[in-house]
Parts: C-alpha cells; sequence; structure tokens
C-alpha cells in the first residue's frame, strides 16, 4: 500500500453456506485517501460461483463507490462511518443474491 501511515484494522474471507463469498479488509491510512474525507482505505467484495455480487472500494480520485453485479457497475457511495458501510454492504449482498 502507498500510505505511510497504513494499519490493517480488519481482514476477514469466508464462504457462507449460500455459495456466496465475502471479503473485507479496512485500513487506516494517513492521509485520507484522495476523493474521500474519512480514515479509512477499504475493499469489500461478495460474489458466488466466480461472479460478483457487489465490492465497494475507495480509489484515488474515485472516492467511495461501489460495483454492482457481473457488469461491476459502478455507482458513488456516502460515506457515513465504518459501521454503517458494513451494513449497507450486508443489505446489498442478500438484495443482490436472489437476482
Amino acid at each position: 500500500m502507498q500510505y505511510m501511515g497504513a494499519n490493517l484494522i480488519h481482514r476477514s474471507k469466508q464462504t457462507r453456506a449460500d455459495g456466496v463469498t465475502i471479503e473485507m479488509v479496512i485500513w487506516s491510512v494517513e492521509p485520507a485517501v484522495p476523493g474521500s474525507a474519512h480514515e479509512y482505505k477499504y475493499r469489500f467484495y461478495a460474489g458466488r460461483d466466480g461472479r460478483t455480487l457487489v465490492r465497494y472500494d475507495n480509489e484515488v480520485g474515485k472516492g467511495d463507490h461501489k460495483h454492482v453485479g457481473a457488469e461491476e457497475i459502478e455507482v458513488p457511495l456516502r460515506f457515513v462511518s465504518m459501521r454503517q458501510l458494513v451494513l449497507d454492504f450486508m443489505a446489498d449482498i442478500e438484495r443482490l443474491k436472489e437476482e
């Protein structure tokens, strides 16, 4: 990672009984990622059978956004808190896994 003050605060990967694989990685960074107004760099992924259901991340210049579906349509996100971001991600997984 290109941040001098990057500290890993969470990393997990699991495959649930319904076949959905969820991976979440969160760093605390200094300085903030350009385009984001908070102290986190993150990437969340959920997919099944090699197909993306949803991905959340923040990139330099793009800020907070998600990629939805196999087409990975990019949609901006409004960051409120890390807790809310995780709740929104989990809700998206449940909504999208049935499509």
